[in-house]
């Protein structure tokens, strides 16, 4: 190993020990306890009824083909 390799490998093995013996620990000592599941709220997805996302198959096909139909022009062969 190189001098560079040695001193990245050590500084390395000094920052992963400084995360268990600190920063771990302590970030594990602030969670919240809870009892049984979190519950979070609905994301916002109004915005998201355009042709790449509407997808009545499981796949947005409006937005495949039109993807598939630009590839000629963006290699620049049209």
């Amino acid at each position: 190993m190189t001098k560079r390799n040695t001193y990245r490998a050590v500084a390395a093995a000094a920052l992963a020990g400084v995360e268990v013996l600190g920063a771990g620990p302590a970030a594990l000592a602030d969670a919240p306890r809870q009892d049984g599941v979190a519950i979070v709220g609905e994301p916002d997805t109004s915005d998201l009824h355009n042709k790449y996302t509407f997808a009545p198959l499981g796949v947005p096909v409006f937005g495949l083909l039109e993807s598939v139909a630009n590839v000629p022009k963006r290699l620049g062969l049209l």
